[in-house]
Protein backbone atom coordinates (compact mmCIF):
# COMPACT_ATOMS: atom_id res chain seq x y z
CA UNK A 1 0.00 0.00 0.00
CA UNK A 2 2.88 2.46 0.71
CA UNK A 3 4.25 1.61 -2.59
CA UNK A 4 1.08 2.61 -4.56
CA UNK A 5 0.65 5.92 -2.42
CA UNK A 6 4.18 6.44 -3.39
CA UNK A 7 3.98 5.66 -7.24
CA UNK A 8 -0.03 7.66 -6.76
CA UNK A 9 2.20 11.02 -5.52
CA UNK A 10 5.13 10.88 -8.54
CA UNK A 11 2.17 10.68 -11.15
CA UNK A 12 1.02 13.30 -9.50
CA UNK A 13 3.83 15.49 -9.38
CA UNK A 14 4.45 14.91 -13.16
CA UNK A 15 0.99 16.09 -14.21
CA UNK A 16 0.07 19.01 -12.18
CA UNK A 17 2.86 20.80 -10.44
CA UNK A 18 3.20 24.76 -9.37
CA UNK A 19 6.00 26.57 -9.79
CA UNK A 20 6.98 30.12 -10.67
CA UNK A 21 8.41 32.58 -12.92
CA UNK A 22 8.70 31.90 -16.51
CA UNK A 23 11.63 34.54 -17.68
CA UNK A 24 13.27 33.60 -21.08
CA UNK A 25 11.37 30.18 -21.11
CA UNK A 26 8.33 29.33 -22.89
CA UNK A 27 5.32 26.90 -22.56
CA UNK A 28 5.35 24.10 -25.58
CA UNK A 29 1.89 22.20 -26.77
CA UNK A 30 3.88 19.66 -28.74
CA UNK A 31 0.20 18.14 -30.04
CA UNK A 32 -3.52 17.99 -29.92
CA UNK A 33 -4.90 17.12 -26.50
CA UNK A 34 -7.88 17.55 -24.51
CA UNK A 35 -6.18 17.56 -21.27
CA UNK A 36 -2.62 19.68 -21.64
CA UNK A 37 -3.33 22.94 -20.44
CA UNK A 38 -1.57 25.68 -18.03
CA UNK A 39 -3.25 27.31 -15.68
CA UNK A 40 -1.41 31.36 -14.60
CA UNK A 41 -2.31 32.72 -11.15
CA UNK A 42 -2.79 36.80 -12.16
CA UNK A 43 -1.24 39.12 -9.77
CA UNK A 44 -5.02 41.03 -9.04
CA UNK A 45 -8.04 40.01 -9.65
CA UNK A 46 -9.52 40.75 -13.07
CA UNK A 47 -12.05 43.05 -12.67
CA UNK A 48 -10.82 45.08 -15.79
CA UNK A 49 -12.11 48.10 -17.21
CA UNK A 50 -9.50 48.38 -19.64
CA UNK A 51 -6.66 45.92 -20.67
CA UNK A 52 -3.26 45.18 -22.57
CA UNK A 53 -2.86 41.83 -23.00
CA UNK A 54 0.66 40.62 -25.13
CA UNK A 55 2.02 37.44 -26.03
CA UNK A 56 4.57 35.72 -27.94
CA UNK A 57 3.25 33.01 -30.51
CA UNK A 58 4.75 29.89 -32.12
CA UNK A 59 2.58 27.65 -33.90
CA UNK A 60 2.49 24.57 -35.83
CA UNK A 61 0.84 25.75 -38.98
CA UNK A 62 -0.25 22.18 -40.28
CA UNK A 63 -2.31 22.71 -37.46
CA UNK A 64 -3.36 25.78 -36.04
CA UNK A 65 -3.88 27.31 -39.53
CA UNK A 66 -6.52 24.69 -40.89
CA UNK A 67 -8.79 26.68 -42.43
CA UNK A 68 -12.01 25.95 -40.46
CA UNK A 69 -10.07 24.82 -37.35
CA UNK A 70 -10.45 27.33 -34.05
CA UNK A 71 -7.51 27.33 -31.80
CA UNK A 72 -7.50 28.99 -28.28
CA UNK A 73 -5.04 31.55 -28.04
CA UNK A 74 -5.81 32.86 -24.20
CA UNK A 75 -8.59 31.83 -21.81
CA UNK A 76 -10.04 33.27 -18.69
CA UNK A 77 -13.26 32.06 -17.72
CA UNK A 78 -15.38 32.31 -14.61
CA UNK A 79 -17.67 29.92 -13.38
CA UNK A 80 -20.54 31.85 -15.34
CA UNK A 81 -18.65 30.79 -18.54
CA UNK A 82 -16.77 32.62 -20.76
CA UNK A 83 -15.09 35.86 -19.63
CA UNK A 84 -12.08 37.05 -21.74
CA UNK A 85 -11.18 34.46 -24.40
CA UNK A 86 -8.20 35.16 -27.41
CA UNK A 87 -8.81 32.72 -30.58
CA UNK A 88 -7.43 32.53 -34.34
CA UNK A 89 -10.36 30.95 -36.19
CA UNK A 90 -11.36 30.62 -39.74
CA UNK A 91 -8.20 32.59 -40.57
CA UNK A 92 -9.01 35.71 -38.31
CA UNK A 93 -8.02 36.54 -34.89
CA UNK A 94 -10.85 37.09 -32.33
CA UNK A 95 -12.16 38.68 -29.37
CA UNK A 96 -14.79 37.67 -27.18
CA UNK A 97 -16.04 39.06 -23.73
CA UNK A 98 -18.20 37.35 -21.37
CA UNK A 99 -19.63 35.40 -24.61
CA UNK A 100 -18.61 32.47 -26.69
CA UNK A 101 -21.05 33.80 -29.51
CA UNK A 102 -20.80 37.63 -30.01
CA UNK A 103 -16.88 38.41 -30.33
CA UNK A 104 -14.88 40.52 -33.03
CA UNK A 105 -12.80 39.54 -35.94
CA UNK A 106 -9.45 40.75 -37.26
CA UNK A 107 -8.82 39.46 -40.55
CA UNK A 108 -5.05 39.84 -40.13
CA UNK A 109 -2.10 37.38 -41.44
CA UNK A 110 -2.28 34.07 -39.80
CA UNK A 111 0.12 32.79 -37.02
CA UNK A 112 3.89 31.71 -37.83
CA UNK A 113 6.06 28.93 -37.04
CA UNK A 114 8.97 31.54 -36.76
CA UNK A 115 7.32 33.45 -34.30
CA UNK A 116 4.59 35.92 -34.00
CA UNK A 117 4.26 39.00 -31.25
CA UNK A 118 0.13 39.97 -30.97
CA UNK A 119 -1.07 42.47 -28.36
CA UNK A 120 -4.77 43.02 -27.89
CA UNK A 121 -6.13 46.22 -26.21
CA UNK A 122 -9.71 47.49 -24.86
CA UNK A 123 -11.21 49.87 -23.53
CA UNK A 124 -14.79 49.89 -22.03
CA UNK A 125 -15.69 53.59 -21.63
CA UNK A 126 -15.56 53.89 -25.61
CA UNK A 127 -15.73 50.33 -26.37
CA UNK A 128 -12.58 50.90 -28.61
CA UNK A 129 -10.14 47.44 -29.06
CA UNK A 130 -7.60 46.85 -31.36
CA UNK A 131 -4.64 43.89 -32.61
CA UNK A 132 -1.43 44.46 -32.81
CA UNK A 133 0.83 41.93 -34.93
CA UNK A 134 4.28 42.43 -34.97
CA UNK A 135 4.22 45.64 -33.92
CA UNK A 136 1.29 46.63 -36.36
CA UNK A 137 -1.95 47.68 -35.29
CA UNK A 138 -5.00 46.99 -36.94
CA UNK A 139 -7.93 49.74 -37.61
CA UNK A 140 -9.66 49.95 -34.35
CA UNK A 141 -13.25 48.42 -34.07
CA UNK A 142 -16.04 49.14 -31.29
CA UNK A 143 -16.86 46.41 -28.70
CA UNK A 144 -18.59 45.78 -25.43
CA UNK A 145 -19.04 49.59 -24.55
CA UNK A 146 -18.91 50.10 -20.95
CA UNK A 147 -18.73 46.41 -20.11
CA UNK A 148 -16.99 44.92 -16.88
CA UNK A 149 -14.63 42.47 -17.08
CA UNK A 150 -15.43 39.91 -13.85
CA UNK A 151 -12.92 38.88 -11.23
CA UNK A 152 -12.85 35.38 -9.80
CA UNK A 153 -12.18 33.51 -12.26
CA UNK A 154 -8.88 31.29 -13.89
CA UNK A 155 -6.74 32.28 -16.41
CA UNK A 156 -6.19 29.29 -18.86
CA UNK A 157 -3.68 28.45 -21.58
CA UNK A 158 -3.54 25.90 -24.22
CA UNK A 159 -7.37 24.75 -23.56
CA UNK A 160 -10.83 26.27 -23.45
CA UNK A 161 -12.96 25.19 -20.92
CA UNK A 162 -16.58 24.58 -21.51
CA UNK A 163 -17.31 24.37 -17.68
CA UNK A 164 -15.01 26.07 -14.81
CA UNK A 165 -11.45 24.51 -15.96
CA UNK A 166 -12.85 21.74 -17.76
CA UNK A 167 -14.57 20.16 -20.65
CA UNK A 168 -11.62 20.44 -23.18
CA UNK A 169 -11.92 20.05 -26.56
CA UNK A 170 -8.64 18.32 -28.57
CA UNK A 171 -10.16 20.37 -31.85
CA UNK A 172 -9.42 23.99 -30.07
CA UNK A 173 -6.36 22.90 -28.27
CA UNK A 174 -3.15 25.10 -28.80
CA UNK A 175 -0.30 23.43 -30.15
CA UNK A 176 3.08 25.28 -30.83
CA UNK A 177 4.97 27.37 -27.97
CA UNK A 178 3.38 30.52 -25.63
CA UNK A 179 6.02 32.88 -23.86
CA UNK A 180 5.91 35.99 -22.40
CA UNK A 181 1.99 36.23 -21.91
CA UNK A 182 2.08 39.87 -19.75
CA UNK A 183 -0.92 41.93 -18.89
CA UNK A 184 -1.77 45.60 -17.50
CA UNK A 185 -5.01 46.64 -16.61
CA UNK A 186 -4.92 49.72 -18.62
CA UNK A 187 -3.99 51.32 -22.22
CA UNK A 188 -0.31 50.84 -23.15
CA UNK A 189 0.72 53.65 -24.89
CA UNK A 190 1.06 52.58 -29.56
CA UNK A 191 5.22 53.02 -28.82
CA UNK A 192 5.07 51.01 -25.96
CA UNK A 193 3.20 48.03 -27.14
CA UNK A 194 5.66 48.62 -30.71
CA UNK A 195 8.17 48.12 -28.52
CA UNK A 196 6.96 44.55 -27.18
CA UNK A 197 8.74 43.02 -29.74
CA UNK A 198 12.21 44.30 -28.88
CA UNK A 199 14.33 41.69 -26.96
CA UNK A 200 14.59 44.18 -23.47
CA UNK A 201 11.79 45.08 -22.26
CA UNK A 202 11.57 48.85 -20.94
CA UNK A 203 7.79 49.41 -20.87
CA UNK A 204 6.06 49.94 -17.61
CA UNK A 205 6.05 46.76 -14.99
CA UNK A 206 2.83 44.15 -16.13
CA UNK A 207 0.62 44.36 -13.14
CA UNK A 208 -2.17 41.97 -14.01
CA UNK A 209 -0.14 38.79 -15.72
CA UNK A 210 3.84 39.01 -15.08
CA UNK A 211 5.73 36.62 -17.20
CA UNK A 212 8.42 36.86 -15.45
CA UNK A 213 7.53 36.28 -11.99
CA UNK A 214 3.75 34.40 -12.55
CA UNK A 215 2.83 31.71 -10.35
CA UNK A 216 1.16 28.71 -12.41
CA UNK A 217 0.31 25.29 -12.88
CA UNK A 218 1.26 22.64 -15.58
CA UNK A 219 -1.26 19.81 -16.72
CA UNK A 220 -0.46 17.22 -19.39
CA UNK A 221 2.47 16.96 -22.15
CA UNK A 222 3.04 20.54 -21.89
CA UNK A 223 6.83 21.18 -22.02
CA UNK A 224 8.86 24.32 -20.71
CA UNK A 225 11.54 25.45 -23.42
CA UNK A 226 14.78 27.46 -22.84
CA UNK A 227 14.95 30.47 -24.26
CA UNK A 228 18.58 28.50 -26.03
CA UNK A 229 16.34 26.45 -27.96
CA UNK A 230 14.21 29.52 -28.94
Amino acid sequence: MRWVLFLLCVLLALTCSDQSGLTDKGLLFPKPSANSFVKLTALKPLNLEAFTLCMRLFVNPAVVNQGNRETILFAYCTTEGDELNVWQEKGKISLYLRSSRDGVFYDVQPLSIFGTDLCVTWESRTGLTAFWVDGRRSAPQVYRKNHKILSGGAVILGQDPDSFVGKFDENQSFVGEISDVNMWDYLLTDDQIKNFNEKVWVGPEPNVLNWNTVQYEVNGNVREVPEKYK
